[in-house]
């Protein structure tokens, strides 16, 4: 009985492998491949999911080892609360983007084979199921390694374009970097666990060792600076707003949603499990770029028209809002404030489930539109409400949730930060009396940004009218396709109106790992009134502001639509002009102009206003043509130099090259000397 939630976690992986290694044998009907790989990737989610919430609600750890791997060097698994409740969030959406695929991928003209976007789909979910379920370092990045070269041949699915191209190079280059710095820091935990031996590299081994605590500041930079690189934590974000917009729609929900979050179970499980003793300032730098983070998430996202590179940056500021959640804990730990310190911790992680949801639906919201219009442009969009009307609704209910706006389930897991800022007494250290505030003002102003980004988001694409230069034939999402936006819409719902239950659910973490939990004061009134630390304080009922706002929806509703000529159609008002067209209305860049004014040195932006060729008079030009380029400061300032200096170096190399085999000799001989000498 007690390994049940283990044989089910292992049995989703196993059938994942097997759905990737048969997708190519029915080639031959594309309908029927798609169809039953994507079916049997949904069964495979739905029994990670249930082995997750079951682990969770259990309370159970359960261990094992597989007879693969290196001689003397098995796989460790280890399946616990932690691991569960990852697994219940990659598994969750992973279900819900599994059965929109089926209409998805069916769309992907018939001129392109899927069977590799089906093959490494599954992988890329085994290779993250992996990393939660293991317990050793060698099984943890091979794991790691499989869901990173997985989602590099996702991205690469369009490989004819060049922007694809470079997207997955960048992405594949910053993801090793990032794997080298966590072998690194595995390197150094087992060291000193087990120093001369490999039984130093299982977790349990590097759970229980004394780590020194110059050893273990090393450690930890690398494992933070390794699994930032994998989560887009700024500066380290660049392939993010790359790779996530040329992805696959599905695999754009599934890469922002639950990809970025095995970097967040990493930097938690090595932090409050292995480590487990840390000083105040890790935590400060954890907030203080959790912060930055988010803040220039928003902003870059604000600047975008494109849909889908728009909800990538949104990634990068909502891991800046679970890092503020993490960062928190850690500070309030290390200065013995367990209330505060799992009041943060159930924070962060609720964020994670939250933005795995939110954000994985409007990805398939934005898909949606990309597969009826063909474009991801959002000047090139517009009315889509008339006729997505499914979509349209569905992306709305996202644009609330990820702007945390209540009854949603966004706005919970931010007021629960919100609280832990505003109940932080006064701490020692004279640093932290001015980051607490500030950051409490610095997520006060994300959320404002995040709101007005996403009503340019929704009103630039859905309402208006129609500001294409082309009329594409739009049409609905099917029913696959809606059936899984629908299922994470009501899974927003239900995570905003119900937070005390899954409160209780999750409060095991916060005991295991921060010492402390929230339960016993969140539902001190019962499941209606989250209540974080006493009534009097705070509290917040996610449940009566829904219905209250289903009231006076439905009331509005019956009020105009009951009484006969309560609603009249008229024709727009055009404060008298008369010639009012589709090319009058705001666009995305119109929109976010005074914004980009206000934050503009933020950025490095390039504005040009053209004429185009005279008429018969020069006051009345044909058209004005405005450009507007918006190029990351961080791109120039860190990365840039470093391809500059590759390239220089690469072209000092090649000149060794020259084409004759005379001087490839001499280069022979003389690295047969130079053995010689050092070998004498």
């Amino acid at each position: 009985m007690m390994l049940q939630p283990l044989s089910l976690a292992a049995c989703a992986i196993v059938l994942l492998l097997l759905t990737a290694g048969s997708a190519s044998l029915y080639r031959g009907n594309r309908r029927l491949m798609i169809m039953f790989s994507f079916a049997l990737a949904s069964v495979a989610s739905l029994l990670a999911t249930i082995a997750g919430i079951w682990t969770v609600g259990s309370e159970m750890t359960v261990k094992g080892i597989l007879p693969i791997g290196l001689p003397d060097l098995p796989f460790h698994v280890r399946f616990d609360p932690l691991a569960g409740y990852f697994f219940t969030i990659i598994g969750l959406l992973a279900l819900f983007v599994s059965v929109y695929s089926i209409g998805y991928v069916q769309g992907i003209p018939a001129n392109r084979p899927v069977t590799s976007l089906i093959i490494f789909y599954c992988l890329f979910l085994a290779g993250m199921f992996m990393v939660i379920l293991a317990d050793d370092a060698l099984f943890f990045l091979v794991a790691w390694e499989v869901m990173a070269g997985a989602s590099y041949f996702l991205v690469l699915f369009e490989h004819e374009r060049q922007e694809n191209r470079k997207a997955a190079f960048l992405y594949l280059v910053v993801a090793h970097i990032g794997a080298i710095a966590i072998l690194l820091a595995f390197g150094v935990l087992a060291g000193i666990a087990t120093p001369g031996s490999f039984s130093g590299y299982t977790f349990d081994a590097m759970r229980g060792a004394e780590i020194p605590d110059l050893w273990a500041t090393v450690a930890f930079f690398l494992v933070f600076f390794g699994f930032a690189a994998k989560a887009g934590v700024v500066p380290l974000h660049v392939w993010l707003p790359e790779a996530h917009p040329v992805a696959p729609s599905n695999v754009s929900a599934l890469m922002s949603g639950v990809m970025l979050k095995t970097a967040i179970y990493g930097i938690v499980r090595v932090t409050f499990d292995l480590i487990h003793t840390f000083p105040w300032w890790w935590g400060a730098i954890v907030l203080t770029l959790g912060l930055i983070s988010a803040v220039m998430g928003v902003l870059y996202a604000l600047m975008q028209h494109d849909l889908k590179r728009l909800l990538a940056y949104h990634s990068v500021e909502n891991i800046g809002i679970i890092l503020i959640g993490i960062g928190l804990a850690m500070i309030f730990t290390s200065f013995e404030l367990p209330m505060l310190a799992a009041l943060a911790f159930i924070a962060g992680l609720y964020h994670t489930m939250n933005h795995a949801i939110f954000k994985g639906l409007l990805f398939m919201g934005a898909g949606s539109v990309l597969h009826a219009t063909g474009e991801r442009n959002m000047e090139e969009m517009g009315g889509l409400i008339h006729r997505m009307p499914w979509t349209s609704a569905l992306f709305l209910i996202g644009c609330v949730a990820i702007s945390a706006l209540p009854p949603l389930n966004g706005f919970v897991s931010e007021w629960l930060t919100f609280q832990a800022f505003l109940l932080s007494p006064s701490l020692p250290a004279p640093i932290m009396q001015l980051l607490i505030p500030m950051g409490a003002a610095m997520l006060a102003l994300t959320g404002a940004l995040a709101a007005a980004c996403f009503v340019k988001a929704f009103g630039v694409t859905f309402l208006g009218h129609w500001r294409g230069h082309h009329h594409p034939h739009v049409h609905e999402a099917d029913w696959p396709m809606r059936i899984g936006m629908l299922s994470a819409a009501l899974t927003c719902v239900c995570l905003g109106i119900f937070p005390v239950v899954y409160i209780n659910w999750m409060d095991i973490l916060a005991k295991q790992f921060v010492g402390s939990s929230i339960s016993s004061s969140a539902a001190a009134y019962g499941w209606l009134w989250l209540t974080p630390v006493s009534p009097e304080r705070a509290s917040y009922s996610g449940t009566t502001v829904f219905l209250g706002i289903l009231g006076v929806v439905v009331a509005v509703y019956l009020l105009l639509h009951v009484r006969p000529g309560a609603i009249r159609r008229v024709p727009i008002w055009d404060c008298g002009f008369e010639k009012l067209n589709a090319r009058m209305q705001y666009t995305a860049t119109s929109f976010s102009m005074p914004i980009r004014r206000i934050f503009g040195h933020l950025f490095s932006i390039r504005e040009e206003v053209s004429l185009a060729p005279q008429t018969a008079h020069k006051a009345f030009p044909k058209r004005l043509q405005y450009h507007l380029r918006v190029v990351d400061r961080v791109w120039n300032w860190m990365y840039r130099p470093v391809v500059d200096v590759c390239f220089w170096l690469s072209r000092q190399v090649g000149r060794l090259q020259q084409g004759r085999i005379q001087a490839y000799l001499i280069y022979s001989f003389v690295t047969i000397l130079v053995l010689l000498v050092f070998a004498s």
